[in-house]
């Protein structure tokens, strides 16, 4: 067992077993052990491969929509740029990089990330171009204009898992069976009324820290104006277990390695939407909106200048973004913007 497992475990025997979401967290965050507080997970050396490590293209077209945005809401400064989670500063910096000929744009803009992780900070600073500010939470961005983005932000918020038994809903804990580690369920009250008439058997997942987020964001966009644009992985309404683990890019049993795996889950897009009295878009898939917003012209732009080896990587990346069978549909999209502003380029409304 994991150093963090056995501190964990010692917990457990304790207190009893603990929510999943306590257990994520301290997964994840735990100061000394936690999988992000301690590392840098990213790329072919680390655990799994974002969006923007793939391709320069991805950061520099959504920063060029929400600089569309900031256009269409009469370009107000001094204005907040902000990212949930921004891992090592990629996609920021090929935001800031798109952006740079847009008028006004990076006069006004004051560039804010929401990070905990010391490691990643560190990272951040040393790629970002320009100065920043962080945070430990959105409660405390600006009370300003906000445009925003998060990229895989959502997915690994801390959730907690419900099945419904014979007696009603129960929560899935994480306990003890001897020295191992294992998952069992205790009784617990229906978690969400959406999910009152499904069967038997059926799991649902909850994201308790969620609406804060979306609530702080909220507030700033229709107080002062804004955009956020989301890319996570998920559907409408989740459902079903879908915790997972990674290590060296490979699956493994959520419970198997405290602190050294990343854990996940699906986004639920529903529950995001219903914590916010903001206009929204409809949920559509990265690939199409990469596609919207000129990925497909901007990728034959640059392969005019490659050749070998660094063109078959390009063509590679673009087809990994955007493909159905990679993450263009695997991935999906939501904006939120301020009441009577246009959608950010790209987006539909929702079908009525």
């Amino acid at each position: 067992m994991t150093p963090l497992g056995l501190l964990l475990a010692q917990r457990i025997a304790a207190t009893g077993p603990m929510t999943l979401a306590d257990w994520m967290a301290e997964c994840l965050m735990h100061p000394a052990h936690g999988y992000y507080a301690t590392r840098d997970p990213f790329g072919t050396k680390g655990d799994f491969v974002t969006a923007p490590e793939i391709s320069q293209m991805f950061g520099e077209l959504l920063g060029l929509a929400l600089a569309q945005s900031w256009l269409d809401q009469g370009s107000p400064s001094p204005f907040t740029l902000a990212e949930l989670g921004p891992g090592r500063g990629t996609l920021m910096a090929d935001a800031l990089r798109a952006t740079h000929g847009v008028p006004g744009f990076h006069e006004g803009l004051q560039v804010h990330l929401v990070e905990t992780s010391p490691t990643l900070r560190t990272m951040q600073a040393r790629t970002i171009p320009l100065p920043a500010q962080w945070h430990n939470s959105t409660i405390t961005l600006p009370d300003a204009p906000l445009f925003l983005l998060a990229n895989e932000f959502f997915d690994a918020l801390p959730i907690r898992q419900y099945q419904r038994g014979t007696t009603g809903w129960h929560e899935r804990m994480v306990g003890l069976d001897g020295d191992r580690l294992v998952f069992g369920l205790a009784p617990s009250p229906l978690p969400d009324a959406r999910f009152a008439t499904d069967p038997q058997e059926t799991v649902v997942e909850t994201c308790p820290a969620a609406p804060a987020i979306i609530d702080a964001i909220s507030a700033r966009i229709l107080h002062h104006g804004g955009a956020a644009i989301i890319v996570d992985y998920g559907g409408w309404r989740s459902k079903g277990d879908t915790l997972q683990a990674l290590r060296a890019h490979q699956p493994e049993h959520p419970l198997a390695n405290p602190g050294l795996a990343d854990l996940t889950a699906h986004v639920d897009f529903e529950a995001l939407c219903l914590a916010t009295p903001l206009p929204r878009s409809g949920l559509i898939p990265q690939g199409i909106l990469l596609k919207r917003l000129g990925i497909d012209q901007r990728a034959a732009r640059l392969a005019a200048g490659m050749t070998g080896e660094c063109l078959e990587n390009h063509r590679a990346a673009h087809h990994r973004l955007t493909d159905p069978a990679e993450m263009g549909s695997l991935f999906q999209t939501l904006a939120f913007h301020a009441p009577g502003t246009p959608l950010p380029p790209g987006f539909d409304a929702p079908e009525t």
